[in-house]
């Protein structure tokens, strides 16, 4: 009886109200099996303390909301809302071809932004800034392996440990400086590329995400067991940049002059944050300007032809090999240049700095910024540095939430932040559409 009342019910109001039940059950069991572990189980020492009323109050937290959503999408403004998030498509938008960026407006504000932003920051949020920028370029790099060729690397990391400890060898063993290394780590990273591409060539998908994987486990091995070299799980000092040989520290090497001597201020140690910043905003604003221009030359068009389908991009006459070895390349280059910069920025490098953890944070930039788009990197990879710095009050929980901001983008921006966007091409007179 009232199963048919609850049926008749249903049936006049609209409302599903038996499947709501059914979604509301799923979703607490759920989030019991996730929440369970991790909120109920309160380590101490050697034992554990269990807090059943917080798991009660997130799982019912979370069944009242299933229960409410799932009423709310069977209305009609619900459809609506949910009807938008359903896309389809390759993600490639075409815009129309008059249409007028508001970058072109966006940019020059951004960079009068970071202009003056070092007025008002202090040490914390310089850092956090420097360290942002910094997988801006990694994220770039990564953008033009996964998101523009369609090659899955969960290796990146290698090239990032190159770039640092090359660095670090350099200074510690051949006297190399900030600068003179910088060229050298992108070229040494490039060359780790090509040579990481030539055994991946005739591989897809999973198999090649096997094999890079490996590449990064090898390379993160090789710097931790190497103890006489590369001074193993105890890591290694890496020199500070240079403005014209002046060095940013209280006393300089070898009897030079620190820079705050030489023009005459009072010592500041953030003197070597602000040259950093400096320096790798430059870097990074010529990165994003050669990108940009490299993905609208034939380069840029074969890596993306490659990625939608590579039998009709070699059905096409293009060089397979070429395009795959170009964008392994120039990705492990701006990782290189990346590594460099997170030495300097440190002081010192060591193994614990390149793990699989930084491989799959740098991819899900790239999958969250939206797989080939430059300004949803960007935004991502500040997204990404900065929400764990702004949840450290909540530090029990600041995973649990970073992961929860993840789903939540995935179901919000299955296609990441920002779509590929194409400006579309007026058609000549006596052109055929």
């Amino acid at each position: 009886m009232s199963v048919a009342n609850t049926a008749s019910v249903s049936s006049h109001s609209g409302f599903d109200v038996k499947r709501s039940l059914i979604e509301t059950l799923v979703a607490g069991l759920l989030a019991l099996i996730v929440f369970g572990p991790v909120v109920g189980v309160v380590l101490d020492g050697y034992s554990f303390t269990a807090q059943p009323q917080r798991v009660a109050w997130l799982v019912g937290g979370v069944m009242v909301g299933r229960f409410v959503l799932s009423l709310f999408l069977q209305t009609s403004t619900g459809q609506r809302l949910q009807q938008g998030f359903d896309r389809g498509g390759s993600g490639v938008h075409v815009l129309a071809p008059d249409y007028k960026s508001r970058l072109r407006y966006i940019i020059p504000a951004l960079i009068v932004v970071a202009l003056v932003f070092p007025i008002f920051a202090n040490k914390y949020l310089l850092t956090v800034v420097i360290l942002g920028l910094i997988y801006v370029l990694l994220g770039l790099g990564l953008n033009i392996v996964v998101g523009l060729a369609g090659l899955l690397d969960l290796g990146y990391v290698a090239f990032y440990a190159i770039g640092a400890y090359g660095l670090a060898l350099g200074y510690q063993y051949l006297g190399l400086g900030f600068w003179s290394v910088l060229p050298l780590a992108a070229i040494l990273a490039a060359l780790a590329g090509c040579i990481l591409g030539f055994p991946v060539l005739r591989m897809h998908g999973d198999y090649l995400a096997i094999v890079t994987l490996g590449f990064g486990e090898i390379i993160r091995l090789v710097l931790n067991n190497w103890l006489s070299f590369t001074g193993g799980p105890n890591g290694m000092p890496a020199p500070s940049p240079t403005f014209f040989g002046l060095e940013f520290g209280r006393r300089a090497k070898d009897g030079g002059v620190p820079f705050h001597e030489f023009f005459g201020v009072e010592y500041n140690a953030n003197y070597k944050f602000l040259f950093i910043y400096a320096v790798l905003f430059l870097v990074v604003l010529a990165v994003l300007y050669i990108k940009h221009r490299l993905t609208r030359m034939p380069v840029g068009r074969a890596w993306e032809a490659l990625r939608e389908d590579e039998i009709a991009c070699r059905a096409m006459g293009l060089n397979h090999v070429l395009v795959k070895l170009s964008a392994f390349t120039l990705g492990a280059s701006t990782a290189g240049l990346a590594g460099v910069f997170f030495a300097t920025y440190q002081g010192f490098v060591n193994p614990s700095s390149f793990t699989f953890f930084e491989s799959a944070l740098i991819l899900a930039i790239v999958v969250l910024g939206g797989m080939g788009s430059t300004v949803g990197v960007v935004i991502a990879a500040f997204v990404l540095t900065v929400a764990p710095e702004l949840l450290r009050s909540f530090s029990e929980y600041r995973v649990l939430l970073f992961g929860v901001l993840m789903v939540l983008m995935m179901i919000w921006r299955p296609r990441g932040l920002i779509r590929i966007s194409r400006t579309g091409v007026v058609p000549r007179k006596g052109v055929a559409p």
